[in-house]
């Protein structure tokens, strides 16, 4: 019987121990902030490491991310487990694919550190930019707001897609997440082994391309089928909330750690409450606590089933006190009434209303607001002030927090020397340049503070998108407590 262990380890590496041990093909290609998850499960296989079910997994690097995304969907049409890694204009590459996986209710994961898309300039860092440009695919989207959940997330979603046959895009913050070191609990192989049902998995291989039972697909269709054979998806994607929290309810059975499609957290008579996914919801959280032990009456919903959207789900967390409510987006759709999830917010409040199935009787206010840009800090100070702004009358909607926008004058003002630092906790900052080995010992240092200590640690490291040479700035915490502080130390206890 396998034990769980302890490691210190990023969520890139985190996401891949699972991926890898869950599949039998794995395509590759390249990409800022994602790479490292091909090239972990690459190393592994060169070295014979065995799946789930003792073969082998086949890694193959593609030309491209679409030639990628080709051959995820062609071996699954053999019926292997299958599953690719991606950001940016590489997952982009991948959407032609994904309607096509998605549309064949085909069970599959892509694993995905969210990155900044190429606008006016192309940036490496993490947004939500990427993901958001697929939510009409029909992939399933769950989203993970810190290593821990990327690597408990990344099992649920493989799991899922088994029983749901509605394939899924498992996304992490970029470089927040993707490349942040924190101590874990690491899945056993028997964990793993728990939660996928075989069953499933043969049913998963049976339906693959046979001469045996030759089924056609890939046909084109007319006026007089299409439109009918397109609606017999619903039944699949109605089923898909029950079933996500269903397997999140046996992985807290396994673990201990629970998980729900929408989970809330502050003063159960909260009057004022942000909406966020990612690594900001921990943000968030943290502050609301913070305040709500100030006698604020606050709170946050994290979103981690954001496709298909259960207004139900997100009516149920909300409390039934409330009466203002903060959308935060970490993309921007220029043009549009709102972003992404502000306006999915708005219309299932709206219908929760009109349908009596909202826990409130009157309309709370809801504004939206978008944060984190391009890795962007998003702050605790910066939480406040959106708090702070929910306090007004008539709080400004549409509007940015984290910058200052001289030029529509849409921007939050908020407070840099709010803190919510943990006295507790060990703060260090190292300052170096780019390949001199300073990020590479401090990589070092955490893990064995980590892994050596009974203190929990989180390593961040900060450097731009040059080769060499550059400033690079380590920040490093550990302490007694679990490190939920996804963003940078400005008030170090060692520099």
């Amino acid at each position: 019987m396998s034990t769980r262990q302890y490691v210190t380890i990023d969520g890139n590496e985190a996401v891949a121990h699972v991926a890898y041990r869950l599949s039998e093909v794995i395509a590759i290609y390249p990409i800022t902030p994602s790479s490292a998850m091909g090239e972990w499960s690459d190393e592994w296989s060169a070295k014979n490491v065995p799946n789930l079910w003792g073969t082998v997994p086949m890694v193959v690097e593609m030309q491209s991310e679409g030639g990628a995304a080709g051959a995820v969907h062609g071996a699954l049409q053999t019926g292997a487990l299958t599953t690719t890694f991606t950001a940016s204009q590489g997952l982009l590459l991948m959407i032609p694919n994904m309607f096509k996986i998605a549309g064949e209710l085909t069970p599959a994961v892509i694993h995905v550190s969210a990155r900044t898309l190429a606008t006016h300039a192309l940036s490496i860092f993490g947004d939500h930019s990427d993901v958001m440009a697929c939510r009409s695919t029909g992939f399933a989207m769950l989203a993970s707001r810190s290593v821990q959940e990327a690597h408990d997330l990344a099992l649920i979603a493989h799991a899922a897609t088994l029983e749901a046959r509605v394939p899924f895009l498992h996304f992490f913050d970029g470089f927040r997440t993707s490349h942040e070191v924190q101590k874990i609990e690491q899945l056993s192989e028997d964990d793993l082994r728990a939660m996928i049902d075989e069953e499933l998995v043969a049913a998963h291989r049976a339906r693959a391309l046979n001469p045996e039972h030759p089924v056609l697909r890939g046909t084109a269709q007319n006026p007089d089928v299409y439109f009918q054979a397109r609606e017999t998806i619903n039944p699949f994607y109605s089923r898909v909330p029950e079933v996500v929290q269903k397997t999140m309810d046996k992985f807290a059975r396994l673990t201990g750690r629970a998980y729900h499609l929408f989970e809330y957290v502050g003063a159960p008579d909260a009057e004022r409450v942000i909406i966020v996914m990612g690594s900001g919801a921990e943000t968030a959280e943290e502050t609301a606590l913070y305040l709500n032990r100030q006698g604020e009456k606050v709170g946050v919903v994290t979103v981690h089933l954001y496709r298909p959207f259960s207004a139900e789900h997100l009516l149920g967390a909300l409390p039934a006190t409330v009466k203002s409510i903060a959308v935060l987006d970490r993309t921007k759709e220029p043009g549009a009434m709102g972003e992404p999830l502000y306006t999915d917010v708005v219309a299932a409040v709206n219908e929760g209303l009109s349908n009596g199935k909202a826990p409130f009787q009157q309309m709370p206010r809801i504004v939206g607001g978008r944060y984190g840009l391009s890795s962007k800090e998003f702050t605790p100070a910066m939480v406040k002030a959106v708090f702070d702004e929910m306090k007004k009358a008539e709080p400004r909607n549409h509007f940015m927090v984290g910058i200052v926008d001289d030029v529509t004058h849409n921007s939050l003002d908020y407070d840099p020397s709010f803190s919510i630092s943990d006295p507790t906790t060990v703060q260090c900052v190292f300052f170096g340049l780019g390949s001199d080995g300073t990020v590479g010992a401090n990589k070092n240092s955490i893990k064995i503070i980590g892994e050596e200590t009974g203190n929990y640690a989180q390593g961040y490291f900060v450097y731009d998108s040059k080769k060499s040479g550059s400033v690079t700035i380590s920040h490093l915490r550990f302490g007694p407590k679990p490190q939920r502080a996804p963003y940078l130390i400005d008030q170090a206890d060692f520099v």
